[in-house]
């Protein structure tokens, strides 16, 4: 998976390429139950900086029982061994410890670590030969390189990195599906989210495994329509017209529009409300992720197609806060989809916290239609004049 963001007319809009014979993660990472690290005295050997490149020796007591911390068990895609690690979070910085081969006294010579913004590949020289212990390009968040700190304490690896964002609470050392679902609800703060695109399918798909990852309620506006119409939506259209369907759709999603900790899946083609500019007075209450496919071949390509899209006003689907590019589907990977949909909306948040509580200001007002430019108490759309002031 590759990602980009890129600033529109609108606003800032993150978007995600997707692709099933890309992924950028080297170092695969799985969560288990919290443990936290014994409390004892340790012994540094060595340190090293990364930004000196220097070496000295000294010895120092601590502890590490101040930090929450979770064991993990991460499979390298490079070494092909499975390497046991701990992961800490400290608040202005994170810890990976990784354990050493046991038995084998190696020194700072030994051991190479390569950090990068988002990326990380740590490696140990054994019998002559470079060891690939962790490579990932895509940590949970970024770090200050130059402020990277690595030492031995016994048996273990310990290197300590500053985040860029000492507020974000970082899961695990890896962006993964279980760091982003677990990460995802400090930033979300409630906010449901809704997932839009030409395909009804695809669209429950990915709303479904968003919902269980999240431990959001799952609402699907096809169910919701066929429920309380007793007919399908084919018959429908065939019936009284895809407007007649799109109008529906749009009183469902008005509905919806004041619940939190949801996903929604909505309807795709031209009969569902999210294809039409003219109806997301009520989508805008939430995070919107419109999944699309292409037949772009690369990120760069994805990335124009992206652009181009987003000026197309008339497309309602241009109005979603994050766009997914899917090269082909396939049902098996819709947890994939899933995982670059939150990956996209961690951008997004991260580069305006304040955006979910502009989501419920803009809940609380009435879901007027005035996202993002939102308009004082009391401000009619039917109206409308001339232009006013933004309310936040």
């Amino acid at each position: 998976m590759a990602a980009f963001a890129s600033c529109t007319a609108s606003g800032l809009t993150s978007t995600i390429f997707y692709s099933p014979s890309l992924n950028t993660i080297t170092g695969q990472a799985s969560l288990f139950s919290p443990a936290h690290h014994r409390s004892s005295t340790r012994v540094f050997r060595g340190i090293q900086n990364l930004r000196h490149r220097g070496f000295r020796r000294f010895s120092q007591n601590v502890t590490a029982d101040r930090f929450n911390s979770f064991s993990c068990n991460c499979l390298s895609a490079v070494s092909t061994s499975t390497i046991d690690y701990e992961f800490t979070d400290g608040g202005k910085e994170v810890e990976l410890r990784l354990r050493l081969k046991t038995g084998e006294i190696l020194s700072p010579k030994d051991i190479s670590v390569d950090a990068d913004g988002t990326s990380l590949a740590v490696k140990e020289k054994r019998n002559g030969l470079l060891i690939t212990l962790l490579e990932t390009n895509q940590l949970f968040d970024k770090i200050m390189p130059s402020e990277t700190i690595w030492y031995i304490d016994e048996d273990q690896l310990v290197v300590n990195m500053k985040k860029v964002d000492g507020e974000l609470k970082w899961p695990d050392i890896v962006e993964s599906w279980e760091s982003l679902t677990a990460g995802m609800m400090q930033l979300l703060k409630g906010a449901s989210i809704y997932i839009v695109g030409d395909s009804t399918e695809i669209n429950q798909k990915v709303s479904r495994e968003l919902a269980v990852g999240l431990g959001y309620s799952p609402l699907d506006s096809k169910e919701l329509l066929e429920s309380f119409s007793k007919k399908t939506i084919d018959s429908w259209i065939l019936a009284e017209g895809p407007d007649s369907v799109a109008e529906a759709e749009s009183s469902v999603l008005e509905s919806l529009s004041s619940h939190v900790r949801t996903v929604v899946s909505t309807l795709g083609g031209k009969h569902g409300a999210a294809g039409r500019a003219d109806q997301w007075r009520h989508l805008y209450s939430g995070f919107t992720v419109w999944v699309s496919q292409t037949e772009a071949t690369d990120e760069e390509s994805a990335k124009e197609e992206a652009r181009r899209n987003k000026q197309e006003r008339e497309i309602g689907y241009s109005n979603a806060d994050v766009v997914v590019k899917l090269q082909g589907w396939d049902p098996t990977h819709a947890k994939s989809v899933a995982q670059a949909s939150l990956s996209a909306l961690k951008q997004l948040i991260i580069s305006d916290k304040g955006l979910p509580g502009k989501k419920s200001l803009y809940i609380r007002l009435g879901c007027r239609g005035d996202w993002p430019n939102i308009k004082p108490p009391g401000w009619d759309p039917s109206s409308d004049t001339g232009a006013h002031p933004q309310f936040t």
